[in-house]
């Protein structure tokens, strides 16, 4: 009798073993996802803080481009109709 219950004791510690173990590996396996996640987020504001810039450049070339264009000049219409 008292083999049984040391033998349901024994199997419901291995059970409540294996559940926290499982338990540990589930949060180690999210907190590397979330460490990944925060990883790709930072490197996400950076290409975006590059990308930034460099649509900076390109307005600034258009806008340079454009003003020694002829083509985008504003044309003053009353001296025109004189």
């Amino acid at each position: 009798m008292m083999n049984a219950i040391m033998y349901t004791v024994d199997a419901e510690n291995q059970v409540e073993l294996q559940e926290k173990t499982q338990l540990i590996n589930q949060v180690w396996e999210l907190q590397h996802t979330l460490e990944d996640l925060s990883a790709r987020v930072d490197a996400v504001r950076e290409e975006i803080l590059k990308l930034k810039s460099e649509n900076q450049v390109l307005g600034q070339y258009i806008e340079n481009l454009m003003s020694a264009s002829s083509v985008f000049q504003t044309t003053d219409t009353k001296s025109q109709r004189k």
